[in-house]
């Protein structure tokens, strides 16, 4: 394993900061180095009394190695199936907020991305940035037309920062899976691979914009979500305009009662945009904390989410779709043989996993939860628990149901702060129960044909031909072989009644679509 003088150097750093704040008893955790636990206490730094815990210092550690190491606490905090809840619950309080880049500097990148002076772009740019983070900052600014706006710029050094720390990144989960007993079960290198995918795709605010986009148009008829409008001629790679909105911060509190607020309507809300997005849209905004939401509250009772910062986006196939509605719908049914059986279906885990020790250990998991209040029982932390189990059972990391287990948890947090008392699966239940009756009937029968019949009309005029192509072939092959000449005949006698019946199944298929079209 090689590291260049500059990943020495960057090494060095994360080592000296990582002993400054006491993780370095994270190493004597191992159990190889227990032995020489004793040395802890020779290092002036475990001379302090009454330290802070160990998740508070990871997280004002990795606040300080910098941007690429935040983004990683934050993603390590959705891997609960990985970390203890205590350090998981203290990642996910990390904040992506670093000091800003110069106006200047700003300025600059807009006029080479658009091609055009700021001044003959914008009638007006406020080089002091509203706010900023590891990838971007946003700048206020009026269009020639009057509209106000927000401009995101890319950092201008962040993908050469970002591919440096990312290589530093995969040397230590190299050495975590070599060192670490277990290593290889945590799996380091695919955590670190996913993390990647993600943080690159900030990048390219191309794409940001372009998920904004799709987002305003699910919502379009929405009162109760509002997505600002892109605007698309001053978009590009590094800048990316979009209308500015305005509201109150849904982490401020005091503001949202002063202004007599309906709490629980807004907790509501929230639960059902989620639900909508994944079970109705199946695109759902995947870094939805308190700093990219924001509510207008000109009607108090009738509060409205506005929502920021479209980076990360997340989407499910249909098939997990239907087994994870399926899997909450088991659960509130205490149907854990159907629960364990799901897992096996859908891939989650291997087959030959034995049902009945799936189903046991579910109901081991699962039981406790049952006999609590349905407002006290959390969808998040309850995911987190399957997850878990199925790692008993060499469950594979699903990359799409973390993306989704981490913005879950975040709307539950979000929803029981503004109103304690939410009963989630009052709010889910709706989406969960459309779900499976679009599963099953004569709908989902007509829906999946009516769909399908411009493919299948399509294809009609060559069918003829292919049938005669077919039975000529069959033909050929009898010649070949007297033996087999009599069975080639029946063969092709079949084929022909199926010509028939494929014949006569297609002016079905053609007044049937007729019809329903």
């Amino acid at each position: 394993m090689r590291f260049t003088p500059m990943q020495v150097l960057r090494l060095i750093k994360v080592n000296f900061t990582a002993m400054r704040y006491g993780l370095d008893e994270v190493l004597f955790l191992i159990p190889a180095f227990q032995p020489m636990n004793f040395l802890l206490r020779l290092l002036p730094w475990h001379w302090v009394r009454n330290r802070p815990p160990l998740g508070e210092r990871i997280v004002a550690a990795l606040g300080e190695l910098g941007p690429v190491f935040i983004k990683f606490g934050q993603m390590l905090s959705t891997r609960r199936d990985l970390l203890p809840s205590d350090i998981a619950d203290e990642l996910a309080k990390l904040q992506d907020d670093v000091a800003p880049f110069s106006g200047d500097e700003a300025r600059r990148i807009v006029e080479d991305a658009l091609g055009e002076p700021v001044d003959a772009l914008f009638k007006e740019f406020d080089s002091t940035p509203l706010a900023a983070a590891s990838v971007a900052q946003v700048h206020a600014a009026k269009l020639k037309d009057g509209r106000d706006a927000v401009v995101k710029v890319l950092r201008p050094d962040a993908r050469k920062r970002i591919h440096k720390d990312l290589g530093l990144l995969y040397m230590l989960a190299g050495l975590v899976k070599t060192i670490l007993p277990g290593g290889r079960r945590l799996r380091p290198l695919e955590v670190v691979r996913e993390f990647e995918v993600t943080i690159l795709k900030e990048l390219d605010l191309m794409r940001e914009a372009a998920n904004a986009g799709q987002l305003r148009r699910n919502f379009a008829d929405s009162d109760i979500l509002y997505v600002p409008e892109v605007y698309w001629p001053y978009c590009r790679r590094k800048v990316m305009v979009m209308e500015r909105i305005y509201g109150v911060r849904i982490s401020d509190m005091e503001k949202l009662r002063a202004a007599g607020t309906n709490l629980r309507t807004l907790a509501e809300r929230g639960v059902k945009i989620f639900f909508t997005q994944v079970f109705r849209h199946n695109l759902f905004h995947a870094d939805m904390h308190p700093g990219n939401l924001f509510v207008r509250v000109e009607d108090p009772e009738n509060p409205v989410y506005a929502g920021v910062d479209f980076g990360i986006v997340g989407t499910l196939s249909e098939r997990d779709q239907y087994y994870l509605a399926e899997n909450f719908l088991a659960f509130f049914n205490y149907d854990y043989k159907r629960i364990a059986r799901l897992h096996i279906e859908s891939g989650w885990v291997p087959e030959h996993v034995r049902e009945d020790e799936l189903e046991s250990a579910v109901r081991a998991v699962c039981e406790p939860l049952v006999h609590r209040p349905l407002n006290e029982i959390s969808f998040g932390q309850l995911l987190i628990r399957l997850f878990s189990i199925g790692r008993q059972f060499d469950m594979e990391v699903q990359p799409q149901l973390v993306l989704l287990q981490k913005t879950l948890l975040n709307i539950e947090g979000l929803g029981r702060e503004l109103y304690p008392e939410l009963d989630l699966w009052e709010t889910a239940k709706p989406f969960f129960e459309e779900w499976s009756r679009r599963r099953k009937g004569l709908a989902p029968i007509i829906e999946s044909f009516v769909e399908h019949a411009p493919q299948a009309l399509a294809q009609l005029p060559k069918m003829p031909q292919r049938a005669w192509e077919t039975m000529d072939a069959l033909v050929h092959r009898s010649r070949a072989s007297d033996e087999r000449h009599s069975r080639i005949e029946d063969a092709i006698r079949r084929s022909e009644r199926r010509v028939v019946f494929m014949l006569v199944g297609a002016v079905v298929a053609v007044l049937a679509a007729i019809y329903w079209l």
